[in-house]
C-alpha cells in the first residue's frame, strides 16, 4: 500500500480518520495512561491515543487486563484528555462492563464520553457485541471495534497465541469485522493475525483498519507505548519494535541520584537557597 506525506489536521476526528484511509495515510496511535506522557505523544504528532485497559498490566502490574474497572477506565482517560489538543482520545472499555447487557454497555459508554471527554470508546468482539455498538453509535458516540486475540477473553484462548491461523477463524474473523462495519463502528483493531488475512480484511471494510501484530498491509499501527519505550521488560512479542530503552535510562538515573545523596554530593551549593 502507497503512503502519502502526511497531511496537518487540527484536530482528529472520524472524519480525518475516514480521510486518512481513503488517501492511504497511514494512522499512527499509540496508548497512554497519563497527562505528561499523553502531552508528550500528542506533540509528536500521534493521531490517535488510546486509553487502553492494557494498564491493568503495565500500569497496575496484574497479569491481564481482566481486573481493571470502569472507574480506573475513566480516572486514567480524564488524566490523558487533559494532556491532548490534537489527538483522537479512544478509551478502553474494561472487560464486563458491556458483554452481559447491551443496554447497560451503551450507558457506560455514555458515562465514560461524558465524564471523560474523550472522542471515542473502543470495545473486544465481533457480532457478539453489535446490538452495544448499534445503540452508541446511533447515540452519537465513536465505536472502534477490536477482533482477532482479544485480551479480555484470554482465558478462552488459553494464551496469548495469534488469530485466524485456520481457514474457519479467517472466515469468522473476516465476518465479524463486516458486521462491526454494518454496526457503525469507525475503525477496527486488528490484534495478532496473519499479515495476509489482515490485508484481506483491510480490502473488504470501508473503515480504517488498526494493526498490532497484524503486518504493514493495515490502515494504521497501535502499539502499547511502554513497549515501544522499552520501560516494560516482562513481556516483549516479536511485533513490538522497541524505539528506546527507557527502563534502562531510568535504572541508570536513579543509580546515580542514589549515589550522589549517599556520597553528599546532591544537592550542591548552586542547588541550594
Amino acid at each position: 500500500m502507497k503512503r502519502q506525506p502526511t497531511e496537518e489536521v487540527r484536530r482528529v476526528t472520524t472524519k480525518a480518520v475516514a480521510a486518512f484511509k481513503e488517501k492511504g495515510r497511514a494512522i499512527a496511535c499509540l496508548t497512554a495512561y497519563d497527562f505528561l506522557t499523553a502531552k508528550l505523544l500528542d506533540q509528536a504528532g500521534v493521531d490517535i491515543i488510546l486509553v487502553g485497559d492494557s494498564l491493568g498490566m503495565v500500569f497496575q502490574g496484574h497479569e491481564t487486563t481482566l481486573p481493571v474497572t470502569l472507574d480506573e477506565m475513566i480516572y486514567h482517560a480524564k488524566a490523558v484528555v487533559r494532556g491532548v489538543e490534537r489527538a483522537m482520545v479512544i478509551v478502553d472499555m474494561p472487560f464486563m462492563s458491556y458483554q452481559a447487557d447491551a443496554q447497560e454497555g451503551f450507558r457506560n459508554a455514555g458515562r465514560i464520553m461524558k465524564e471523560t471527554g474523550a472522542g471515542g470508546v473502543k470495545v473486544e468482539g465481533g457480532r457478539e457485541v453489535t446490538e452495544m455498538i448499534r445503540l452508541t453509535t446511533g447515540s452519537g458516540i465513536p465505536v472502534m471495534g477490536h477482533i482477532g486475540l482479544m485480551p479480555q477473553s484470554i482465558h478462552r484462548y488459553g494464551g496469548y497465541q495469534p488469530r485466524g491461523a485456520t481457514k474457519e477463524e479467517a472466515r469468522r474473523i473476516l465476518a465479524d469485522a463486516r458486521a462491526l462495519e454494518e454496526a457503525g463502528v469507525f475503525a477496527i483493531v486488528l490484534e495478532k493475525i496473519p499479515a495476509a488475512l489482515a490485508a484481506r480484511v483491510t480490502a473488504s471494510v470501508k473503515v480504517p483498519t488498526i494493526g498490532i501484530g497484524a503486518g504493514p498491509r493495515c490502515d494504521g499501527q497501535i502499539l502499547v507505548v511502554s513497549d515501544m519505550l522499552g520501560l516494560y521488560e516482562e513481556f516483549r512479542p516479536r511485533f513490538v519494535r522497541r524505539y528506546a530503552a527507557l527502563a534502562d535510562t531510568i535504572r541508570t538515573a536513579v543509580e546515580t541520584y542514589v549515589k550522589n545523596v549517599r556520597e553528599g554530593t546532591f544537592p550542591s551549593k548552586q542547588e541550594s537557597y
